[in-house]
């Protein structure tokens, strides 16, 4: 075993367990006859084993280990043309450049590839690169490039450099972390010497996600041109404020900041921390690490990934999008893991961080595939996705004002073709800071797929929607026992679950849609052919809604979650059965509904009263619910709803350790609420479960609901007070004693930001008086989805507006 490992000789291992020596040339013949033999003796199983301390011409086994991954593969190809018995690949300790994507054809079907741990075990997209640096001026040092190379990510040492940008990375600096209004102002563009290849991020005007563009020159009168911008499905005007831009060699002004020079071949550095020619450089060379590549009459089978940690993915914002039928999204059909026409296959125990776009997609035909115990963050757009062939789709619409006439909509229930993920798992994954690039994303993102169990995942610090469901197509999710908030970080007007029902029935106008479902009750269940069932989850929301059923949403089913501060909101829909569900701080938000929508909201437990928007009819049963006092009970009674409903304290046991579990004598019992664990959100795995946080736990807004009355109540970083007596009403000069005095504010808290100073009066909030805390905060929960608030405040004996802004 301590022969010499040059490539001019080969040792391998034969059966008999000793070992012999020889030339090259002489060991191919051995090799393919050990080959045969090693195939034989493994009746069930064949092993290959990896090492970056192996050798590509050794036989790899555990002792002599081939080099690289995808030498592996192509034995494991030739292997499989004499045998049809299970393949496992062993990759030992060890980091993995890949020199190309690795494609896992469906004769490979069978096979495993095991890493030792994702700790120990690293694939990567990215090439290792051997720089000279020197000095080019101050701070920043430059390095050739010989290899004709194409990359869009850099690593020193393992850590991630930021491409030379515009405002500059400020970690709390919000929308791409730092944005500016002037990023392509004419003073600015003035000042670069050739911004081609420059790229301009830029959310869409309603902050439904963003569009990517990149600069092909200036015009004569000093403004870019643009390539680029089909990153969204809702043609708008680019924010005007919410803009970012970078890879401008003149914007290289900050630590780590790096930029290319293509036509020269440079590499320049912002620098001045480490010894960068004893540095490790790699630089991200591959979309696509891994792809399960199949199809519905040939599929990949029995796949199974596991125990590896994958990075260095490049940025795919560029690259050609499909639309994703009326939703707002159109999307990059590619991941760093991509299946497509695959059976029984699984992604397990691995670690992804450091990738450009999007992580794992299912694409396509895929049935049974699992996607358990993962660690995701990091990530430069989505984390899983599954998204089927629009072909599927009968009488498929793309565009939200796109509508096919009644006349010739196909009417037969169900999905058209096969080609799409159905009965696939995600479980156990920790899931966050994704969408560092892309804002139109999810932790969890379905569309055009049926039956995907999504259960017991922690997705939080995200810039959209934890989980997103694109449209009805074609239902019978399981949604249960995730954990999801800090949500809508970079975006505006979504939910920490998020979902649209745009399908055959539904049509831009709410009467045609009304018409349409009155003429056929069943017609929603063409594409939402099976419920969706949200259970048991724990759902916060900060910047929108906790649940978020927009846009004609139909046939679910959502019971026994618990929603820290959005509250639940059902848009148009029909067919939905929401009840026994807590909402702390927050209510229901019934928005557009139909008069005959069947909808039904039940032995919930709110904290405000309702919040109709346009309704024509309030459903089947809107009853049996617990109200926090008796003004929002009479409220909701005067509508002819909740005519059992109840209020009071519902005496829940320990709401600051996050316990909503109500008490024995609750009067949220006479409702027919029924208690559920609150022991088991989230990720259970014991390894991830150590790291993963949880979302802050609100303090009750209802005063009377605290087991201990405060005076005082801190909110967005300062500390409000009700007017209390005729003492302060004189003090503030106010006429009455309405009204929230603002005290101690923090000077990096919202408040601050938005222009509060300390003895500020808050006299209203969107126009709408405001008498009290309890007031301030109950019109705050139903009007922060918008991202910005109109605050009427009192200065010194003056009235003056301000806005607040949330995000």
């Amino acid at each position: 075993q301590n022969l010499d490992p040059s490539p001019q000789f080969f040792h391998y291992k034969v059966i008999s367990k000793r070992f012999i020596y020889m030339p090259k040339k002489q060991s191919k013949l051995i090799l393919f006859l050990t080959l045969i033999a090693f195939t034989k003796c493994n009746a069930q199983t064949t092993e290959f084993f990896v090492s970056p301390l192996g050798n590509d011409e050794y036989i790899g086994t555990k002792e002599m280990p081939v080099r690289t991954l995808e030498k592996a593969v192509e034995k494991a190809i030739k292997l499989r043309e004499a045998s049809k018995e299970f393949i496992t690949i062993h990759l030992l300790k060890g980091e993995y450049h890949l020199s190309r994507t690795l494609i896992i054809p469906a004769r490979l079907s069978n096979i495993s590839i095991i890493g030792t741990g994702p700790d120990k075990v690293k694939v990567k997209g990215s090439k290792l690169l051997k720089t000279t640096w020197e000095v080019f001026e101050e701070n920043i040092w430059v390095a050739d490039i010989k290899d004709e190379i194409n990359f869009n990510q850099l690593y020193i040492n393992g850590e991630k450099k930021i491409l030379a940008r515009y405002p500059n990375f400020a970690k709390n600096g919000g929308y791409w972390q730092g944005h500016a209004a002037d990023v392509i102002s004419k003073e600015r563009v003035a000042i670069w010497e050739n911004p081609v290849g420059g790229f301009l991020h830029v959310m869409h005007s309603g902050r439904w996600g963003c569009f990517h563009y990149e600069i092909t020159g200036v015009d004569k009168s000093g403004e870019l041109t643009l390539i680029g911008g089909h990153q969204n499905n809702r043609p708008s005007p680019p924010h005007p404020e919410l803009r970012m831009v970078e890879n401008i060699f003149e914007e290289l002004d900050s630590e780590g900041e790096w930029y290319y020079d293509k036509s020269k071949k440079k590499l320049y550095l912002w620098n001045d921390e480490i010894d960068l020619n004893k540095a490790t450089v790699e630089v991200s060379t591959l979309k696509h690490l891994i792809e399960l590549s199949g199809n519905q009459e040939n599929p990949v089978k029995n796949v199974n990934i596991e125990g590896i940690g994958f990075e260095h993915s490049k940025r795919t914002f560029m690259e050609a999008y499909h639309q994703l039928l009326r939703s707002d999204w159109t999307i990059y059909r590619g991941g760093a893991i991509l299946l497509d026409g695959t059976e029984s296959s699984s992604i397990k125990n691995c670690e992804f961080t450091n990738l450009g776009g999007n992580v794992i997609f299912v694409n396509g035909y895929n049935r049974n595939t699992e996607i358990v115990g993962n660690h995701i963050h990091d990530c430069g757009a989505s984390g899983i996705s599954f998204v089927g062939d629009s072909t599927a789709v009968r009488s498929a619409s793309y565009q939200y004002s796109e509508f096919v006439p009644i006349e010739d909509i196909d009417t037969i229930q169900g999905p058209a073709n096969e080609l799409y993920p159905s009965e696939c798992k995600v479980e156990n994954n920790l899931i966050y800071k994704i969408g560092r690039v892309e804002k139109q994303v999810a932790g969890v993102q379905i569309s055009m797929s049926m039956k995907i169990h999504v259960k017991n995942n922690s997705i939080y610090d995200v810039p959209r929607a934890g989980i997103n469901v694109s449209e009805g197509t074609w239902g019978g999710h399981i949604i249960e026992y995730n954990d999801v908030f800090n949500t809508v970080l970079e975006s505006g007007d979504h939910g920490s679950f998020n979902s649209w029902g745009r399908d055959r029935f539904w049509h831009p106008k709410w009467k045609i849609i009304d018409s349409l479902v009155h003429s056929n009750p069943q017609m929603p269940f063409l594409d939402a052919m099976h419920t969706t069932i949200i259970r048991n989850n724990r759902f916060k929301c900060d910047h929108g809604w906790d649940i978020d059923l927009d846009d004609g949403s139909s046939n679910y089913e959502i019971y026994n979650n618990l929603c820290l501060n959005g509250g639940i909101k059902l848009r148009e829909g029909l067919y939905r059965t929401v009840e026994n569900n807590i909402m702390i701080n927050n209510g229901f938000h019934p928005h557009v509904w139909f008069d005959n929508s069947d909808d039904v909201f039940r032995k919930n437990i709110m904290m405000t009263k309702h919040f109709p928007i346009r309704l024509k009819g309030w459903g089947k049963e809107v009853d049996f619910n617990l109200f926090p006092d008796s003004v929002s009970l009479a409220l909701a009674q005067e509508n002819n709803t909740d005519m059992s409903s109840l209020f009071g304290n519902p005496l829940f046991t320990s709401p600051e350790t996050g316990d909503f579990t109500v008490e024995e004598n609750s009067p949220a019992f006479k409702t027919g609420f029924k208690n559920f664990s609150m022991d088991n959100f989230g990720v259970q795995k014991l390894t991830l479960k150590a790291i993963a946080k949880e979302p802050a736990i609100p303090e009750l807004n209802i005063v009377s609901f605290q087991k201990v009355k405060k005076g005082t109540r801190e909110w967005l970083g300062g500390t409000l007070k009700n007017i209390e007596t005729p003492e302060e009403q004189s003090a503030w000069g106010l006429l009455t004693m309405d009204g929230i005095i603002v005290s101690k504010i923090n000077a990096s808290s919202k408040l601050a930001s938005s222009g509060m100073l300390d003895g500020d009066v808050i006299l209203k909030i969107e126009g709408e008086p405001v008498k009290n805390i309890s007031e301030l905060l109950t019109n705050y929960q139903e009007n922060l989805w918008h991202g910005s608030l109109k605050l009427t405040i009192s200065r010194e004996q003056k009235e003056k507006e301000i806005t607040l802004k949330l995000q």
